[in-house]
């Protein structure tokens, strides 16, 4: 048996590297920063009561997150009218995703917790993760890899390019 050929992804030690995680909540210092810094930051969507960005982590190609403003990590702590503006905000992107990139499908998800999955447990986020027919393969079996076919700053301009309106 021969030893298996290394997968090269130059592009995740960036995000290895990444002190990020470490300067607390990401979200409101995403929310908290000048919209100018929006491309840096991925965010592809501010309202008036939730911000969307690109998943700097992506489960799959096209994964987003949907989050109120507010840093609450309750559900029950979220006014009517926010859950309102998020799932207006969970309808137009997936919308836009499913305009832009064609996906057979979506995993739309909130985890409520650390011990349900929640990698910031203090600011709920939807995540919004669209499917294809045949989308999985060997590598997370296998090799505990996902293979995410487009950056993310090509991403990010793909789902901002007003070619057509919202």
């Amino acid at each position: 048996m021969t030893d298996p050929a290394p997968l090269w992804a130059p592009w995740r030690l960036d995000y290895i590297k990444s002190t990020d995680r470490d300067e607390g909540c990401f979200l409101c210092r995403y929310r908290d920063a000048d919209p100018s810094e929006d491309a840096h930051n991925l965010v592809i969507g501010r309202g008036e009561r939730t911000i969307c960005l690109l998943n700097r982590f992506p489960y799959n190609n096209g994964h987003l997150l949907v989050a109120p403003l507010a840093h609450v990590g309750d559900l029950e702590d979220v006014s009517v009218d926010v859950l309102a503006e998020c799932m207006s905000e969970l309808k137009r992107w997936t919308g836009r995703l499913r305009e832009r990139m064609s996906p057979d499908g979506f995993n739309i998800g909130l985890n409520v917790g650390q011990v349900a999955g929640a990698g910031l447990p203090g600011h709920l986020h939807w995540h919004i993760v669209p499917r294809w027919n045949g989308d999985t393969n060997f590598m997370p079996i296998v090799g505990n890899a996902n293979v995410i076919p487009q950056s993310l700053e090509s991403l990010h301009g793909l789902l901002l390019d007003e070619r057509s309106a919202d």
